[in-house]
């Protein structure tokens, strides 16, 4: 608890010095904004303080003439008084523009304090009087009264106020301890006289409460008060912490009755003993604070016992709650900007609800506009969300806290100059992806190819899209590639006119195409998922050296299904060659027949069946004549 006592006081004397400084900072800028507010009010009384000087030569004249007239000559009389009538007149306006001026100035001007003996602010001086400027008469008489503070033999009775010309002298035997003007009577708005004679009784009462505050017995008395203190927050913090281990120690003995598993069905949220450590940190937390706040209420008061250290205890006191404070002005303030921010985003949110709505009904096919595919709804309304939610940000925006300042507007640029450099291939996508949806190459369970990769499309993104091949294989293209390169679809026609699947046989020159027509076409009609009608169909599709290539093309309507459709077709073109006698002698074969077996499987020949007596060459490779035994 010492250590802990001890880490406070310094941090506290650390943060009272920051404070100090900060303070001494921002007193020398508020020194110059006063300087130049004062400057620019002292030029403007200067031609009002110059025509009050010639008013006042001039009214001594025409006061001299009147007095030296005889009794008779009331014409010159009346003529001397209006003219003092005038000059009358000039001087209560010059007082009104006078005040005019110190009405404009007191909002926003701070006055120079003059302090007692025991740092206590008794008044403060906002005027210069001859080349002693505001800050330097306030220094000056701070001195002065230290200074009669000092003296042994010191009289309060002889602090008087003695009037000089248009000023009030509080004086002190033959010192003067500081004068009064005509403008610092404006800006109290009393007579100078009147203030002169308040500021007297100020600074006797100051230094009466200083000799009686810095008394041997009063001193005694504050060092009473201030052990009394600082044992009474010992105390109270060791209570706290005290009180603190009883309640962890009531909460460990009762734990198993108190604290359970939070769950719901298998799945726990909180254990008991996760529970246990919660309840732990939020105690501790909570004796921190209590810690802190004790510290800083206590330390104040035991600032506040001594008259110097009075002071330090409403600084430190600043030091505390003007953070908080300016917490809760500026949320405040913020109230009617948070109003404003809340409306915009209820109004924006019911308009996309609305805009929602719309591409909903166009998605189920209840809303039609012409030109606009159904599958455009979807993306479209993902468009126009985007962009209603960016116009709300940016109508927003005004209105956050910050919203205005350097710092807000330098972040936001580096946040996009970041995003720019560091997502130039994702906006590539994004923009591909765009184009792909309004450009409907293929849609959600189409059979494509793109490139080399084919497969079923799964997913649809503005970034990518992702295919399932008939392998179960997932892959992923980026949208961009997909926009610069080809795409094939085979389901777009295969529900209505089916998609013709293909494949091609060599046959040699000896077997009539009339018959491998037929036997092509039975073949295809014999496989399943082929259509009936259109009815299957041949191509010669080349005359090579040594055989004739047929491509069999049949309709089918099973675009996802043409791996197994394709090898159902090769088994049945070989099944019913061999049934019709047709031997597929790919990819070289030359008819010199010596007696060997034909390649027709003997299931497929009759018994009488007798193997031709000719050699047979075969050529295989990509056209070269090879002679094989």
């Amino acid at each position: 608890m010492r250590k802990f006592l001890g880490s406070i006081l310094v941090l506290t004397w650390v943060s009272f010095g920051l404070s100090y400084g900060q303070t001494d900072s921002l007193s020398r800028s508020r020194d110059s904004i006063n300087a130049l507010k004062l400057e620019s009010y002292e030029s403007k009384i200067a031609a009002i303080e110059m025509q009050r000087r010639a008013d006042s030569i001039r009214r001594a004249e025409l006061e001299l003439q009147l007095n030296s007239l005889k009794t008779t000559d009331n014409l010159k009389k009346e003529e001397l008084q209006a003219q003092l009538n005038e000059i009358s007149s000039r001087e209560s306006a010059r007082l009104a523009q006078k005040r005019a001026q110190i009405d404009s100035l007191r909002k926003n001007t701070e006055g120079y304090p003059v302090f007692g003996v025991n740092s206590d602010t008794l008044f403060f001086i906002y005027t210069k009087i001859g080349a002693s400027r505001p800050k330097e008469r306030a220094a000056q008489i701070t001195e002065k009264i230290q200074a009669l503070y000092d003296d042994d033999y010191l009289n309060l009775d002889n602090i008087k106020v003695v009037a000089v010309d248009n000023l009030a002298d509080i004086v002190y035997e033959e010192t003067i301890l500081m004068s009064v003007s005509e403008m610092d009577g404006l800006w109290n708005d009393t007579t100078t006289h009147g203030l002169a004679e308040n500021y007297a009784e100020i600074i006797k009462g100051s230094i009466v409460q200083a000799k009686k505050d810095n008394s041997f017995v009063s001193i005694l008395i504050s060092i009473a008060l201030v052990a009394l203190a600082i044992g009474g927050t010992w105390f109270l913090l060791w209570a706290i912490g005290k009180g603190h281990r009883s309640a962890l120690k009531f909460i460990a003995n009762r734990k198993d009755q108190w604290l359970k598993d939070l769950s719901y069905k298998d799945y726990t949220f909180l254990s008991a003993y996760q529970e246990l450590k919660i309840i732990i940190f939020a105690s501790r937390l909570i004796k921190w604070v209590i810690y802190v706040l004790v510290l800083y209420i206590a330390l104040p008061l035991v600032f506040s016992i001594f008259p110097f250290t009075r002071g330090w205890s409403v600084q430190l006191f600043d030091l505390i709650w003007s953070p908080f404070k300016s917490i809760f002005i500026s949320v405040y303030e913020f109230l009617p900007d948070l109003f404003s921010i809340l409306a915009i985003y209820l109004v924006m949110r019911y308009v996309i609800r609305f805009v929602k709505y719309i591409f909903e009904e166009i998605q189920h096919e209840k809303l039609v506009i012409t030109g606009f595919h159904v599958d455009w709804a979807k993306p479209t309304y993902n468009i126009v969300k985007f962009l209603l939610y960016a116009f709300m940000l940016v109508i927003i925006f005004p209105h956050l806290p910050g919203s205005d300042s350097d710092a807000f507007k330098g972040v936001s640029v580096f946040i996009g100059i970041l995003f720019s450099l560091g997502s130039s291939s994702a906006i590539s996508n994004m923009i591909a992806g765009l184009v792909i949806t309004y450009m409907r190459p293929f849609k959600i369970g189409d059979r494509i190819r793109l490139g080399e990769t084919s497969g079923d499309v799964v997913e649809k993104t503005l970034l990518v899209t992702r295919l399932r091949t008939i392998k179960n294989e997932e892959i992923t293209i980026p949208n961009s590639a997909i926009l610069t390169g080809n795409t094939i679809n085979y389901s777009s026609y295969s529900k209505n006119e089916g998609l013709i699947i293909h494949t091609t046989v060599t046959i040699g020159y000896d077997v009539p195409w009339q018959k491998m027509y037929d036997t092509l076409i039975e073949a295809a009609l014999r496989t399943d998922m082929i259509m009936k009608e259109p009815k299957p169909f041949v191509l010669q599709t080349s005359l090579d050296d040594f055989y004739v290539a047929y491509q069999i093309n049949a309709h089918t309507q099973e675009a996802s299904r043409q791996a197994l459709i394709y090898s159902n077709l090769h088994q049945n073109i070989q099944d019913v060659c061999n049934e019709n006698g047709i031997e597929i002698l790919s990819p070289h074969y030359r008819a010199a027949r010596d007696g060997n077996a034909t390649t027709i499987p003997a299931d497929y020949l009759p018994e009488d069946y007798q193997a031709p007596s000719f050699n047979v060459k075969m050529d295989k490779g990509n056209g070269d004549e090879k002679d094989k035994e």
